[in-house]
């Protein structure tokens, strides 16, 4: 399917502020730019760099006063995700070198904390992806969607605790679970088409069968329509926008729209 994404943003700066956004996606196997447009008012120079992850970073000094950016892509993407009920688990000894880090503990997700959770929720699945499925069921029938729950400190621990959260929440969550129990995770911010109300969005994917394969358990049945920005351990990566300046940098206002082309 094609999707045309916009993201549209204004930030007040107190005075010139570094920053560094993840606002661009990337053309790969499973999504393609046919074209997109990237504006900042009032114009300032901008360097993009690819960070360790493959991310696409947009470098840029923000002047004091107020700035206005302006983001729209238009790409191909798979209407459906790919669902593999019978993928196995991947033996660690199989695992790509560069997937491996993705086994360990991070700033969200306490993976360390959280084995003997994982295999009562898991119960009798399957190795791989039924265990994964399970998780992400768990998920969705027992933590409610709630904002105003969690802030930019909470980690999956702490959402359980609370019982409710946002997608980042159920996100960190689900990495956690995985990863407790040698399956590699990440996390995935982007777009999602048809989400209400829409908003960037955040999901994961699990290492199973030899390959990454989308969980969300925000949905109540796997959904495509996705347009990936940015991947990451938790959400410490994946930040869209990260400032550095003396003051914290205030975001008025955001608008995000996502239509079907």
């Amino acid at each position: 399917m094609k999707l045309k994404a916009t993201c549209t943003l204004s930030v007040t700066a107190a005075s010139d502020c570094p920053l560094v956004a993840m606002l661009r996606p990337r053309s790969g196997q499973s999504q393609w730019i046919i074209s997109d447009r990237y504006d900042l008012e009032p114009w300032v120079p901008v360097t993009e760099f690819v960070d360790s992850y493959g991310n696409l970073c947009q470098r840029l000094i923000v002047p004091q006063g107020r700035m206005r950016i302006a983001v729209e892509v238009t790409m191909k993407v798979p209407a459906q995700i790919e669902v593999a009920t019978y993928a196995p688990r991947t033996l660690v000894t199989d695992m790509p070198a560069d997937v491996l880090h993705y086994l360990l503990q991070s700033r969200y997700c306490p993976s360390d904390k959280m084995q003997s959770q994982a295999w009562d929720i898991v119960g009798n699945a399957l190795p791989g992806y039924p265990q994964v499925a399970k998780i992400c069921s768990w998920i969705h029938d027992n933590l409610h969607y709630r904002y105003g729950v969690s802030s930019s400190t909470t980690d999956a621990l702490d959402t359980l605790e609370h019982g409710a959260g946002v997608c980042r929440d159920f996100a960190h969550v689900g990495i956690t679970l995985c990863r407790s129990m040698q399956i590699p995770a990440r996390m995935v911010v982007g777009y999602l088409h048809g989400l209400q109300p829409m908003d960037l969005h955040a999901w994961f994917e699990a290492f199973v069968g030899g390959r990454w394969y989308t969980f969300d358990a925000t949905q109540a049945e796997p959904r495509g329509g996705r347009i990936v920005l940015a991947y990451g351990h938790d959400a410490a990566d994946v930040a869209f926008i990260s400032d550095y300046g003396m003051q914290p940098l205030r975001i008025d206002d955001m608008f995000v729209d996502v239509v079907a082309v």
